[in-house]
């Protein structure tokens, strides 16, 4: 019997329906809890969530708009957006029985704070365990128990493994670590740099562009995760290069989705967060606070504040000095 056999999902958007779903196939007794009252009555009565469609709940999912009862849970995954984790949290801390692990499902670095999600768990709970799932996974196909694989990190190994013995089936393989920063920053960095993906897209550079852009997107992430002391098999494994490679293919991805609307001289889509236009100025001013350099990022970051054009962001990506690769 694993240690965490209650868990709740608070958030009741695509990917905390498809985590609840994830965690009923695994055998757990499953609270998905919806802020909206109206939103967790239907999603009750329906036994689908709208955000979700043609997709039906198990039957032994509990739906709630009640937090104290969520709060209840052996294991708690919190999914947000990254802006929102710190009110979230702060809400639920006086709710949660002492050392409970409360799992971010987010990925970004909080404005004004530069804080990553592990950190803000700590500040805004500090008698929770903070932990992190990241990794290369689309709501729809984790819903729909298409074989996933991600990687969950707390600070403690032993915590980390069992908490992936709770969550893990034969459709979702998580693995466990013990480096969250690592974690962290692969599922940030790449937001950025799937908006810089969709940019190329949009503007039809070419698929030797696309493959070049993600590569040296790559080479920023792996700059980063360094600078912080992130393990190399981290920066290579699902919760960075795969994670990247994944959001990187197409616009199923909220951030490429967003770059591609951009390259083609729209609007993002209506109604879809992309983490990554929050995290791109967060994530360029961190960089620069550790002497890294990350040019890609930095040209997400200035076409989205208005500071320069597509154009001429490329054309100073292209006209850089050579160098030796690295």
């Amino acid at each position: 019997m694993t240690r965490f056999q209650t868990l709740s999902i608070i958030g009741a958007g695509a990917w905390g329906t498809a985590l609840a779903a994830v965690a009923a196939r695994a055998g757990r007794d499953v609270t998905l809890y919806a802020r909206d009252a109206d939103h967790a009555a239907r999603i009750a009565a329906a036994r689908e969530n709208p955000r979700l469609p043609g997709i039906p709940l198990a039957g032994g999912i509990a739906i709630t708009a009640d937090l104290v009862r969520a709060a209840r849970a052996d294991a708690v995954l919190i999914v947000v957006p990254a802006q929102h984790l710190r009110g979230a949290v702060m809400h639920l801390a006086p709710l949660l029985r002492p050392r409970t692990p409360l799992i971010a499902c987010a990925k970004g670095i909080e404005h004004g704070t530069h804080k990553f999600m592990t950190e803000i768990i700590a500040e805004a709970a500090p008698s929770a365990i903070p932990a992190i799932l990241s990794g290369p996974s689309f709501a729809d196909d984790v819903a729909r128990g298409l074989p996933t694989a991600v990687t969950l990190a707390a600070p403690d190994e032993v915590q980390a493994a069992d908490l992936v013995q709770a969550l893990g089936s034969p459709t979702f393989r998580p693995y466990h670590s013990t480096d969250v920063r690592g974690v962290e920053i692969g599922g940030a960095a790449k937001n950025v740099l799937a908006i810089a993906a969709g940019i190329v897209s949009g503007r039809n550079l070419g698929a030797s562009a696309l493959a070049a852009l993600t590569t040296r997107g790559f080479a920023e992430l792996v700059r980063l995760g360094r600078a912080y002391g992130a393990r190399s098999e981290t920066l290579t494994g699902l919760s960075g290069l795969g994670d990247l490679i994944l959001t990187c293919a197409g616009p199923q991805s909220r951030n490429f989705a967003a770059g591609l609307a951009l390259g083609r001289g729209a609007s993002p889509p209506a109604g879809k967060l992309a983490e990554g236009q929050y995290t791109a100025p967060v994530l360029v001013e961190l960089a620069a606070s550790r002497g890294v350099e990350m040019p890609v990022a930095q040209a997400v970051a200035a076409i989205l504040s208005g500071a320069v054009t597509i154009d001429a962001a490329i054309e100073g990506l292209m006209m850089r000095p050579f160098k030796a690769e690295q």
